[in-house]
């Protein structure tokens, strides 16, 4: 007998939406980015947040902040602009493509002080 309010156990896995997620080989190359700035003293902690229409993994300088990226893989763009895309902390898109590696360089671009 089962009472009001208690969880109802779902039956084979069908009723539950699937989550969109990083496969091992995404994760790793945004590790291999983060490690990197971890190294270098730039990033300190990320969450992984994976939803039914994407999967986000976010960068922090402090654990406290809003994130300073998000790396967002959202199939539904795959065949239009790409799945990957990295967001800055206001929002802009600052890269998306088909390929994870190219849209992750740049975060690996440094700012650059330009001189006139």
């Amino acid at each position: 007998m089962t009472g009001a309010g208690r969880p109802q156990p779902v039956s084979n896995g069908t009723s539950k939406p699937s989550e969109v997620a990083f496969n091992r080989w995404e994760l790793s190359q945004i590790l291999n980015v983060y490690g990197r700035k971890v190294a270098s003293g730039e990033w300190r902690d990320y969450a992984i947040d994976f939803a039914r229409d994407k999967a986000v993994f976010s960068i922090f300088r402090r654990t406290s902040e809003v994130p300073l990226y998000r790396i967002e893989k959202d199939p539904k763009l795959a065949r239009r602009q790409g799945a990957y895309s990295v967001v800055a902390a206001t929002g802009q898109i600052l890269k998306r493509g088909h390929d994870l590696s190219r849209v992750l360089r740049v975060l690996d671009k440094g700012l650059r002080l330009v001189e006139g």
